[in-house]
């Protein structure tokens, strides 16, 4: 079953945030869309789910297993089951044994919310390299930005980039002195990063919880992040300035500005 704007499609999860967004996505593309949400009309999944070129799950981890357990018996041969989950290995073992069909696993590298220019979405193949092509194509003529990848090196950026930014956050918020009257030594930069870890703090997380909690590489990561704080706790910060500049050498070795 070919995945174009006449294919129909199912979202289950489609009131959350992310699966509005996706609904919104694929109506304006013109395909017909199943919108399904908790508790789930079993008798609209049975009818809606043989016919769809794609069911996208836009579930929490917590729900995958359940949630694919009872979609996988009304799948077709050539249906697509795809997720949105942030992290991969684990969602997409939970697909794979409980189907033979086409699997795919995506990530969007962004919020519900989000207006950027490139809008990025990580797909890795499950079951069936042309699904997750035809997966790709199909975000691609929604307008996002998607790129091929594999479970495995999903969740190791993952592990650094959401596990290890959120635990030093908290961690370095958890350092810092309780004290009254400390919001008047506000610097700007302090100011940004107090804003940027606002609504990851009051608001998301549980959910940043939960990834780390399900990616097997975040302790890995947080392991390698002690070990630097201990050069940094023997005062050797030259050390790491110049380590850190691996960062800004990368950009420029790649053609975009170092500064």
């Amino acid at each position: 079953m070919n995945l174009d704007h006449n294919s129909p499609v199912v979202v289950i999860g489609a009131q959350g945030q992310m699966g509005q967004r996706f609904v919104s996505a694929f109506i304006g593309h013109g395909n017909p869309v199943t919108q399904l949400d908790h508790p789930l009309n079993m008798h609209t999944l049975a009818q809606a789910v043989p016919q769809a070129a794609l069911v996208l799950l836009c579930v929490p981890i917590p729900a995958m297993k359940s949630v694919v357990n009872l979609v996988a018996p009304h799948l077709s041969p050539q249906t697509i089951l795809a997720d949105i989950c942030s992290v991969k290995i684990g969602p997409l073992n939970i697909m794979l044994e409980a189907t033979t069909t086409p699997v795919v696993g995506t990530h969007p590298l962004f919020g519900p919310q989000t207006n950027a220019e490139e809008l990025r979405i990580a797909i890795t193949p499950g079951r069936d390299e042309l699904a997750a092509s035809q997966v790709a194509a199909c975000f691609r003529d929604l307008k996002f930005t998607p790129f091929m990848t594999t479970a495995q090196e999903h969740d190791q950026a993952m592990a650094y980039i959401q596990g290890l930014n959120f635990v030093t956050t908290v961690a370095y918020l958890c350092a810092s002195p309780a004290q009254t009257g400390l919001e008047q030594f506000f610097t700007p930069s302090f100011a940004r990063r107090m804003e940027a870890a606002t609504k990851m703090i009051t608001e998301d997380a549980s959910l940043f919880t939960t990834m780390f909690e399900d990616n097997p590489h975040s302790l890995e990561a947080v392991r390698m992040f002690r070990s630097y704080l201990n050069v940094a706790a023997g005062g050797d910060l030259e050390l790491l300035s110049q380590k850190a500049l691996w960062w800004w050498h990368k950009q420029h070795d790649a053609g975009e500005p170092a500064s």
